[in-house]
């Protein structure tokens, strides 16, 4: 499995995402709510009405009838209302955008950091299962010289020694290794595999001044917390828009039918059976006092506009922050990978030497422990330094 096809799978498949998207797409549904209100409405409606007492007095009264009525209202002006809400729900849906482009990039690193840490993990307990094996040669090859009387008792302990200590990092390295997959699991939905290395990061920037300068041009986090200082001063002016007054057109218009059940109450003398009515108008509100609401209303907007700008000031700092801190390590991972590879080749030499010294009596059998104990401490260095600049590079 390659980590291009990982980030595929979580892309697809991860549910945090999915839920994401699905708010996402509820937000973009605020544009036409919004929208709506500076449209025509019309509205239909009908009853059905069976007189069962009818009064002694009431000669004319019928016995049923059918009424239908519509109205059709066209908003003509509501004070700017219709079109700042509009902008505010257009700023939201932006800021939704970003957000999610900020969830994906957060969840995309958690998933790098995951493949990783597999591959980390698989190395270290590939390592740590060598040095057990290594180890159990090397105890056995000094009961053997301890048998012959070449070594003493405590050679033999201390060989002991080391290889239960080494067995129990093994232990250690494996269980962190099933939680490292675990992880893996719970982000990409399927259980790791045969990781291929990952590919080269391309684009990363040449100084930190550089990657701080992406991060302000196209963090999504900014993006978003823009958005949402726009969509907060859009706020202010639908406030403001409770003080002023507001147009509409109306048509009304009604049917009666008595179902021939409305009489005259002069014999031989038929009425009409049905009812017909229009009307024509438009209307004016204009607000003179409503109890301080919208000026409260105002300043309720005016502090959440507020709030967003400095909510957009205490993300750009985090950003700056996150990417020199990000940079910062991805550096000193580098520089500690080359410092840890000549670790390694020295410790393997080093290694070398004291076995080639150890057969002619000038190294002990602790002189050896110590030496392979080394190169395997600097070469679980080397993969842990090589995770941690991937990762640190992808952030």
């Amino acid at each position: 499995e390659t980590l291009q096809g990982a980030l595929g799978t979580v892309y697809e498949n991860n549910p945090t995402l999915a839920a994401i998207r699905a708010g996402q797409r509820a937000n973009d549904e605020n544009v036409p709510i919004q929208r709506s209100v500076g449209l025509p409405s019309v509205n239909l409606q009908g009853s059905y009405s069976e007189v069962l007492v009818v009064p002694g007095n009431a000669l004319t009264a019928p016995e049923r009838s059918i009424n239908t009525s519509g109205r059709l209202a066209v908003p003509l002006y509501q004070g700017g209302a219709v079109r700042n809400g509009i902008a505010a729900a257009r700023a939201r849906v932006a800021a939704g955008q970003a957000d999610l482009r900020g969830t994906e990039a957060s969840i995309f690193s958690q998933v790098v950091g995951a493949y990783m840490d597999v591959i980390r993990d698989q190395a270290i307990v590939a390592l740590n299962r060598n040095q057990v094996e290594v180890l159990d040669t090397n105890l056995r090859a000094t009961r053997d010289r301890f048998e012959i009387g070449d070594l003493t008792r405590t050679d033999v302990a201390q060989s002991e020694a080391r290889l239960a200590l080494a067995q129990g990092q093994l232990r250690g390295a494996e269980a962190r290794l099933i939680a490292s997959r675990e992880t893996y699991v719970a982000l990409v939905g399927e259980a790791p595999v045969d990781l291929a290395s990952p590919p080269a990061l391309p684009g990363l920037p040449g100084s930190s001044e550089d990657a701080v300068s992406m991060a302000l041009g196209d963090n999504p986090d900014i993006k978003a917390a823009e958005m949402q200082i726009a969509a907060s001063r859009a706020d202010i002016n639908v406030a403001k828009a409770d003080r002023l007054p507001t147009v509409s057109a109306t048509l009304d218009g009604s049917y009666t039918n008595y179902l021939n059940t409305l009489g005259s109450g002069i014999p031989g003398l038929n009425v009409a059976q049905t009812n017909r009515s229009a009307a024509l108008g438009v209307g004016v509100s204009w607000p003179i006092f409503q109890g301080g609401r919208p000026a409260a209303r105002v300043r309720q907007a005016q502090a959440r506009s507020s709030q967003a700008i400095e909510g957009y000031v205490a993300v750009e700092r985090g950003v700056i922050a996150q990417t020199r801190a990000a940079y910062a390590s991805w550096q000193a991972s580098q520089q500690v990978i080359a410092a840890t590879q000549q670790a390694v080749s020295a410790n393997a030499l080093s290694l070398e030497g004291v076995r080639a010294e150890n057969s002619v009596g000038t190294r002990s059998i602790l002189d050896i422990l110590n030496a392979e104990q080394e190169l395997l401490n600097a070469q679980v260095q080397l993969v842990t330094a090589e995770r941690d600049a991937y990762v640190a590079a992808f952030t």
